[in-house]
């Protein structure tokens, strides 16, 4: 394993939004014992030497060469692997003529992690609408990842959204789509695929050798026997039978308003659920400063705080750093688990 290998690299995220600011606050937390793995970001190094002067964090910006030095730099201040802006940056006020640069740093990221020049990307949050004004196609930043790793696998890539808090664990099946169409968008396939990529990945990444799965229902009290509608009976159920044909711990369709309390919690590995807030509402209830976004599907480890830009306090230094260290520590825990799931396969 090269010097750099084990260093997770973190994306610019919009650069008038917070995502520099935490950087710098979690390579400080890292010297404060915190437990923070090795990390690099590829971003402007006068950007953030800028940044971190005018916050007054005691953060020094290591300009690197290459993701290889970046162990060696970690102990004396924030490695950087240059990613110049085309323009300058002011904080909560979003621009299109940097989103190139935006762009870049997350295709850096994700050739070095395909390579194995780093163990994980970890991304700081975009700002979708400023990109669209440059003429960014994809929804989203994970489609945006699933792109490049269908790019770099020459075959389709389904990317599967998790949020989780430690043992807490959502994945919706429908995400950024309207509320009114979510019962025509599910189909016992999407569902099934979202439940079988979930349990592969809480075996290979999360040690979990036989996951349960708990596949929340997606009208009221479970359909009330088709009363309440007959999404449960006509696509989760079929989708739960099939999971459990293959050998997943699978159970449901489960109503969704008893299926988040500590009792229920802990009867399950992830509950699979039917649309976004569905999911994203208990995950943020109960750990807003600590979730993490998870892409599950991906031939590389992503994971993300569960946070937007927060441009409203961006500059000010005030932004909180929780979310970003806590994908920081999962991201490592999930790398090394992937690694040693992988030699025990190749070996077997």
């Amino acid at each position: 394993m090269s010097a750099g290998e084990d260093c997770l690299a973190i994306t610019m995220g919009d650069p008038a939004g917070i995502g520099g600011e935490i950087t710098l606050k979690a390579w400080r937390a890292s010297r404060e014992g915190a437990g923070i793995p090795p990390f690099f970001a590829i971003d402007d190094p006068a950007r953030l030497a800028r940044l971190a002067r005018e916050l007054r964090l005691e953060a020094p910006v290591i300009e690197i060469a290459d993701a290889g030095a970046a162990r060696e730099a970690f102990p004396r201040g924030l490695p950087v692997l240059p990613q110049p802006l085309a323009a300058p940056c002011e904080p909560g006020r979003p621009s299109a003529a940097n989103a190139a640069a935006v762009l870049a740093s997350i295709e850096r990221a994700v050739a070095l992690a395909l390579s194995g020049a780093a163990a994980a990307v970890v991304t700081n949050p975009i700002h979708k609408e400023t990109l669209y004004a440059a003429g960014f196609p994809h929804p989203g930043h994970t489609e945006f990842l699933a792109a490049l790793a269908s790019r770099h696998r020459r075959e389709a890539v389904t990317p599967i959204m998790m949020l989780a808090d430690g043992a807490f664990r959502v994945v919706p099946v429908t995400v950024h789509i309207p509320l009114r169409a979510v019962a025509e968008t599910l189909s016992p396939a999407k569902i099934a695929t979202a439940g079988r990529i979930t349990a592969s990945a809480l075996t290979r990444d999360f040690a979990i050798p036989r996951p349960r799965l708990a596949v929340a229902a997606l009208n009221p009290h479970a359909g009330e026997g088709g009363a309440l509608g007959n999404e449960e009976r006509d696509l989760i159920a079929p989708a739960v039978a099939e999971l459990r044909g293959l050998g997943i711990l699978a159970r449901g369709p489960v109503a969704a308003d008893t299926l988040f309390h500590g009792a229920a919690r802990e009867t399950y590995d992830a509950a699979i659920c039917m649309y976004h807030d569905q999911a994203l509402i208990p995950l943020k209830t109960l750990a807003f400063d600590r979730g993490v976004n998870i892409t599950l599907g991906l031939p590389f480890i992503r994971t993300s705080p569960d946070h937007g830009t927060a441009f409203d306090i961006a500059g000010t230094g005030t932004a909180r750093e929780s979310s970003l260290l806590a994908a920081l520590r999962c991201a490592a825990d999930m790398a090394k688990r992937r690694a040693t799931f992988d030699g025990r396969a190749r070996v077997a």
